[in-house]
């Protein structure tokens, strides 16, 4: 079923005889998950794009602009942030008498074109253009007005200290240029091979450098032993921030990066050992901002449970999973998809993962007193709609984040639990009291990541028995499935996966689980209850995964073995 919106969409496409009702019937039957109804039109050829979007701009009474032969000057391209460009698919064209001229791809969306008058600063016109031109655009204009250093190479450092820093050590001389090469290689080709962590390991005899891709990792390069505090500092000058002289005392900091088009962080850690100091890079990629919900991993059915649960008006949502479960990305992508102008958003985080336009982010500093506790009590006065924070991790942190939930406040969260029941006993153990627990918990969800089959080599397939065993699986199930297994091929590094999504349960609390967590009911007894209002469990989603060709058994059978019985 489409949206009122869509509807409405397909009635002036029909009216502007762009498509017919047959296509418009047979689109309605070619739809792919949470694809629009446009989507659908554009994949199966039965429109074009453009045509859509001029369509749209006469019943609007808007102007439709082709952007394939504009370039506006620097000066119009600068006035325009590029992560605003981005966030809203919209480019400025123009300017006159202080009015913003710029190309828009949904007019339907009225209040985000009221509120860009604010955002940007001037008083708007807007015009209609299709999305392919408007990213097309942005891609052109944005990399010809950033130009400079950054158009004449693929890595920048932007947090970079002067080389000078290092002179007085002996580790790294300014114009050492061979190790600067050797770590910038390192940093692009981590980055290519689209790894998530970097370690550099000082072995006995060799210094040992390891990506971590798709949550494994593989051992990449070994380079000479007297490399060492060449290459450790080198990352120190690269932050800005850290010692080169400190060597017996872990170290942390950040390093600003700008790869061709795409800004990266990275956390640096560096720690003693008996071989030398070993370091460990975390790559915080900012495009992981713009992921949607279903980039999660989540099916559509899911998908539409989650996104009623994340714009209710009060409340906890707890997101439960173990460190590097994807906790910490599914709400972001939470704040990305309620980021509103009309909502005010604050986040109390340790450290400030990411940063995000838009909304206010407070960075949790014990050293100076400012806790989870101390911040959530000042944001308080803040009067937000919206509050995240990082981790609950004592009961003076629970209590203001259930008083919050309590006085109209939706809050996010997240706890170390293995599964979405178990975070009651855990808030329980935590000192909250169970009627407070029942009262402001709103929703529980557990996640995991999977590995997702290569798209470019997976190939069709059958389980084998042992599979069929260890998932408990039927014929029934089986009907209709698209069983893919792992090759293996150059782009997945012979693996036979490419990426990551999730696997998930939701466990709604409904009035009986609420009178069932009153009644100090233990986490069995709410896990049957869970499962009898329609909670499927990790395993069971995973399994869902399997049957629709996304990952593999054998990975769902790894990831999910707590989940067996």
């Amino acid at each position: 079923m489409y949206s009122a919106e869509e509807n409405y969409l397909a009635s002036i496409l029909v009216e502007g005889e762009i498509v017919t009702e047959a296509q418009i019937e047979d689109a309605k039957g070619q739809r792919k998950g949470t694809e629009s109804l446009a989507e659908t039109l554009i994949r199966t050829g039965q429109a074009k794009e453009t045509d859509i979007a001029r369509c749209c701009a006469v019943n609007y009474g808007m102007d439709f602009v082709d952007l394939t032969h504009i370039t506006p000057a620097k000066e119009i391209v600068n006035m325009v942030k590029l992560e605003d460009a981005r966030r809203y698919v919209m480019v400025p064209i123009g300017f006159d008498q202080n009015r913003l001229e710029i190309a828009i791809s949904d007019p339907f969306d009225t209040d985000t074109i009221d509120s860009l008058n604010h955002v940007l600063g001037y008083d708007v016109d807007a015009r209609v253009s299709s999305p392919e031109q408007i990213n097309d655009a942005i891609g052109r204009w944005y990399d010809e007005a950033i130009g400079g250093a950054d158009a004449d190479t693929d890595l920048v450092v932007l947090s970079e200290a002067s080389g000078g820093d290092a002179g007085g050590e002996g580790d790294l001389g300014a114009n050492d240029a061979p190790v600067i090469k050797l770590v910038g290689q390192i940093l692009k080709e981590s980055f290519n091979a689209g790894a998530s962590d970097i370690h550099i390991e000082p072995l006995e005899n060799s210094v040992r450098v390891r990506y971590r891709i798709d949550g494994v990792l593989h051992e990449v390069a070994n380079h000479p032993r007297n490399l060492l505090s060449s290459i450790i500092a080198r990352i120190k000058i690269m932050t800005g921030a850290m010692s080169i002289a400190e060597k017996r005392l872990p170290q942390d900091a950040r390093i600003q990066l700008r790869l061709g088009e795409k800004d990266l962080d990275l956390r640096v850690s560096t720690v003693p050992t008996n071989h030398g100091e070993s370091v460990v890079m975390r790559v915080l990629d900012k495009s992981a901002l713009n992921l949607g919900l279903a980039q999660l991993g989540f099916l559509s059915d899911d998908q539409a449970t989650f996104e009623q649960l994340i714009t209710l008006p009060d409340g906890i949502l707890l997101v439960t999973g173990p460190t590097g479960s994807g906790k910490t990305t599914t709400l972001y992508a939470c704040l990305n998809y309620i980021n509103k102008p009309d909502r005010k958003i604050i986040t109390v985080e340790d450290p400030v993962e990411y940063q995000m336009s838009g909304i206010n982010q407070v960075m949790v500093k014990e050293d100076v007193g400012m806790t989870f506790a101390a911040a959530l009590r000042s944001i308080l006065r803040q009067a937000p709609n919206i509050i995240m924070i990082g981790e609950i991790r004592d009961l003076e942190t629970a209590s203001i984040a259930i008083n919050a939930s309590l006085t109209g406040h939706l809050v996010f969260s997240t706890l170390h639990t293995n599964d979405a029941p178990s975070a009651v006993a855990r808030m329980a153990d935590i000192g909250v009291k169970r009627f407070l627990i029942a009262s402001a918990v709103r929703a529980i969800i557990a996640q995991r990541l999977i590995r997702k089959l290569c798209p470019e080599c997976k190939t069709p397939g059958e389980l084998n028995e042992r599979e069929i065993k260890a998932l408990s699986l039927d014929a029934a199930q089986m009907n209709d499935s698209t069983i893919m297994t792992p090759d293996g091929c150059v782009k997945c590094r012979a693996t036979g996966y490419k990426g990551r999504a999730g696997i998930f349960e939701i466990f709604q609390i409904d009035d009986e689980v609420r009178h069932m967590v009153n009644e100090n009911l233990s986490t069995p007894q709410l896990r049957r209850q869970a499962r009898e209002i329609g909670m499927r469990t990790l395993r069971e989603d995973g399994i869902r995964k399997v049957l629709n060709g996304m990952t593999s058994a054998s990975e769902i059978i790894h990831v999910t073995m707590a989940d067996a019985n």
